[in-house]
Parts: structure tokens; sequence; C-alpha cells
């Protein structure tokens, strides 16, 4: 069963904010607002509060607020779900409230930060690891935009990519990329007074030992509890500390869009497609497939945010040839399943009919229909793993020598009756295995480029090992380069018939210069589907090397440097 349901929002959200589909109410919590100050106060925390009561009455929590720090005790803390510091400045904390707030943390607490929750308990190591960064300084008031990097989490799924209002923007001490998930920054350019550059966190999610916590630089002025997109953000910001809505909040550096709004790059296959409206894709109709074509990968972490909008289907596809025919898709690749009401190898998380998810950690992470949900699949030669809100939920090792998980991505349309949407699709290649050196094969000899020849179209062959440099292959993710040369490992005219030569041939990038090492020392060519092959099964030196049916026999089996 779903651990918790989604929450509605609270208020009519402005114009620039969208709208999520309907949801019910969360599964009852407490907690603790404490606005305890020893430095500036701010006047904003009575309207604070009263706006966080209001979320509760709306939003199926109770709110109990304080300025006694004598409220932190191990006892009285294990009545909440979270605590927010809501303005919070300076020392507020003696050492044994701090003993017994850390205790609370780490063993599965959760901590809502709001502005100068930063400003807040400098000397407390264990704190401001928790908040993520300390303050350092601030401008005027003034009003700025805020660049929306995460629109899946619920504190900022609503947002549009950017975000323009006006607080007091804060400075800090340090970047908090490292150790946190950034859900916003600022953008420097829209302001005066910034200080930290073109990377200015502004929000941010992280967890700490099995506590979760969520910080938002927003939140000086009165009028920003008032606000129904600053409510808004401060509600999804609780409802994750509180456990109530799941988010991947492990730092996230080197990842590449795919897609965030622009579509360059991506093919449909087959009937049916996508919008692309607000950077989200949304199916319509199918059974249809999404790819992208502008190139494949072999070792890599791929993220995406996607949502269901009832009981719907679709799927994440990966390790398929280029085709036209969404159906190659389904034959030759994998797909990672998104359903969550279909049996235990064809609901969300599975490697669809290949083996299910952990459904225990799956129903433990899984967001309900109307909220969104972040993948992670990563990918190292045929080792795939699966991760949903930061949970592995699958971890599967490809058993066929035919298919590769190495190949295409795409996305499933998956019918007229089938709702899914997708935002901020991207990929961080891995560089997989990398050396060079020999490759060996059939009879212990090696793979060698005839004659130490240059030309396009020089033979590649069987040959005694004899350390030349006709026979050192730097190997790097699925480009098999010659050094000596300059040139690659190549597909005579990029065919995929058996009996296809390899070949010498200028680099080029091209799906016949893709090799992809098995654990069964097989290598293949994803475009073909076929294997690096000794012909004839003869080990004489010279032997013609081609392409054929994988067969995992002597002659197809090779060890790289």
């Amino acid at each position: 069963m779903i651990r918790f349901l989604a929450a509605a929002v609270v208020a009519v959200l402005t114009s620039a904010v969208a709208v999520a589909p309907a949801a019910a109410a969360d599964n009852p919590y407490d907690v603790l607002v404490f606005s305890k100050t020893a430095g500036f106060r701010h006047d904003s925390i009575a309207a604070g509060t009263q706006a966080i009561r209001d979320l509760g009455a709306a939003n199926n929590f109770t709110v109990t607020a304080t300025e006694d720090a004598t409220a932190f005790t191990t006892a009285n803390l294990a009545k909440y779900e979270a605590v927010i510091f809501l303005n919070t400045t300076g020392d507020v904390l003696d050492a044994t409230q701090q003993t017994a707030f850390e205790s609370y943390i780490r063993a599965g607490g959760g901590y809502a930060g709001v502005h100068a929750a930063a400003d807040t308990e400098y000397d407390w190591p264990f704190y401001g690891d928790l908040v993520g960064a300390w303050f350092a300084s601030h401008p005027a008031i003034q009003q700025a935009n805020v660049k929306v990097e995460d629109r899946a989490q619920a504190a900022t799924a609503h947002l549009p990519q950017t975000w323009t209002r006006t607080d007091e923007w804060y400075n800090y001490r340090t970047n908090p990329r490292s150790t946190a998930h950034v859900l916003a920054t600022l953008d420097e350019s829209s302001y005066s007074g910034g200080g930290m550059g073109a990377d200015h966190p502004h929000a941010w999610c992280k967890t700490v030992s099995s506590g979760r916590s969520f910080y938002t630089g927003g939140g000086h002025l009165i009028e920003s509890y008032a606000d129904p997109a600053f409510r808004a953000h401060l509600l999804g910001g609780i409802r994750y500390a509180a456990g109530r809505s799941d988010a991947d909040c492990r730092p996230e550096t080197g990842y590449t869009a795919l897609y965030n709004g622009s579509t360059t790059g991506w093919s449909q296959a087959g009937p049916g497609g996508f919008t692309n409206t607000d950077a989200t894709l949304s199916s319509t109709g199918g059974m249809g497939l999404y790819w992208y074509s502008a190139k494949q990968f072999t070792n890599y972490s791929l993220k995406l945010d996607w949502r269901l909008t009832g009981d719907d289907n679709s799927g994440v596809f990966i390790g398929f040839p280029a085709s036209a025919d969404p159906w190659s898709a389904v034959t030759n690749g994998y797909e990672i399943q998104i359903d969550a009401t279909d049996t235990a190898d064809r609901t969300t998380g599975s490697v669809y009919t290949f083996q299910s998810a952990d459904l225990t950690a799956r129903d433990a992470a899984l967001n309900p229909p109307g909220e969104w949900n972040t993948y992670e699949i990563r990918v190292e030669a045929e080792h795939l793993q699966v991760f949903l809100n930061g949970v592995k939920i699958n971890d599967f090792t490809n058993p066929d020598s035919v298919r590769s998980l190495a190949g295409y991505i795409g996305l499933q349309n998956h019918g007229d009756a089938d709702h899914a949407s997708f935002r901020n699709v991207r990929i961080k290649e891995l560089g997989g295995s990398t050396g060079t050196g020999p490759v060996r094969g059939f009879a212990n000899k090696c793979l060698d480029v005839n004659g130490g020849a240059t030309a396009d179209g020089t033979k590649i062959q069987l040959w005694t090992c004899n350390g030349s440099g006709a026979q050192n292959w730097s190997v790097s993710g699925q480009v098999w380069r010659n050094p000596s040369s300059g040139k690659c490992l190549d597909v005579a005219g990029g065919a995929t018939a058996n009996g296809t030569k390899v070949q010498l041939w200028t680099c080029n990038g091209s799906a016949a210069q893709n090799w992809v090492a098995y654990p069964d020392k097989t290598v293949r060519n994803p475009q073909s589907g076929r294997c690096l092959d000794v012909s004839e099964v003869k080990s004489t030196d010279g032997q013609q090397i081609h392409l054929w049916d994988c067969l995992a026999a002597a002659n197809q089996l090779w060890t790289l440097p």
C-alpha cells in the first residue's frame, strides 16, 4: 500500500503557478513551530505562525507553536513528525536541548528551516549540517528572479521555472550544493547585492542520517505568508520534512539536460505523442515511444521526473537500437515500468516482465497519482539499478547476450486512457571501463590492425600477441580506438548482417563504432545485436574479425585491457 496520500494545495494559486491534479489529504501528523530569537527578531513571525496554522487546518496536520526551548526533550519531540525553525536567530538551544534535537533528527525526525533559520546556532556543527548553510549577509529588500531547478519536489512542483517575487535575499557563508539537493537558485543578474555568483542556492532539501531537512531562504516579509505560491512552497517543504511526500534529495551535480522544455534531439516512434507545455511532456494516444534519437548511451545515470494522474501506464525504455517502430524497443530493449497497480513484474520500478522491484522499498518511496516522482536509472555495463525518490528499488544484471542495456532511451505514451507527464530528463555519462592495451581473444591471440596500417578500411584480424602498436587499443565506454592510427574499430558500411567485416576507420561517433563488453566476455555491437567474432573459428594468424550471432563460443570471448 502506498504510505501516504497527497495533500491538496491550500489556496487557489496565482496564474503563474501550475495547479496539480486534485489529490486527497495526507494522513494526519503533528508539527512543532519554534520561533525563539536571540538576535534580530522578524516582525513576520506571527504571520508565519498563523500561515502554518492555516496550512495545517486545511491539510490535516496539527500545529504547536512555541518559543520555549524546554520543549526540546526526547519525550516531547517524539510527538512531532517535523520541527519548523521559523525565523529563529542566534543561540536558541542549550547543550542538553541540542542533544535531544540531534537524536530526534538522526532517528528519522524532520526539520524545516525558514529564512533566518540559517542565522541560528553558528557554533553547533550538527545544526550547520542540518540547515545546509549559514547566513552571511543580505542586500536591501527588492524583487528578484528565483530559478527553480527541481520541479518535482513538493515545495517547488507548483512553481514556474522562473519565480519572480520580493523578499530579503540571503547570501550564505558556503554553497550547500555538495551536501544538499538544490531546489531553486537566485538569479543575481535580476537584483543588486548578490554575493555568491552564478550558483546561488536559495532553497534545498537533504537527508541527515535517517532524518529529513528542508530549507527556504524566503519568508522575511509579512506579505510572503499571504502569497499563495509561497504558502504552497512552505507546505511542500513541511510535507517533505514530515515524511508525507518523498523526493530525491541527494546532492546532484554534473547532469546534462536531455529535456527541460526543448525537444531538440527527440523523435516520435509510432502513434500518439507528447504535448510540450511549461517544460512538461504529457502523453497523448499511443502505443508509441518518444525517444532521444540524438545519441545512445552505455554507462550513465539517467534522472527524470514523472507523474501519473490516476491508474495509468507508462515507462522508460533503455538499451534499444534506433528504429521508427516502437515495438523494436519492446523486443530489443528494457522497460522500467510506471504503473503501480499491475502485477509484480509489471509494476512501478520493475524491469518489465524480467524482474520485480523490491515492493516494500518501492511502496515506502512512492508518491501517489497527482504527485511527482523521480527515477534514477543507473546503467554500468550490463548492470542496472533503479532508484525511486532516492531509494534503490531494483538491482538487475542483464542475463541476455543478445540484448544490451546500452543503446537509446525513450518515454512511452501507452494509450488514450493513460496519462503520464515527464519533466527534467537529464543524464550524466559515467565513462565506463577505460583502459589501453591489447585485447586478447581466441587461442590467447590479439585483436590486430593488419600490418599496423592506418588507412580507412584496413582489415582487423587475429594475430599472435607481440606488443606492437597494431595491437594497442584504448577502450573508453563504447569506443575502441587504436592510438597508433588514431582511428576506431568499425563495422564495414554500418551493416548488421552475419559475416560483416570489422575494419579500421576514421572515428565518427556512429553506431558502427559502438562496442559493449558483456560479463560473459562477449563484445556486442548494439546496432546489429551481433558479436565480435573470429571467422571460421580458426586461430590462424590473419583470421578476419567480423560480426556474428552472439553464441558466447570461444571465438567470441575477449579480455579487455
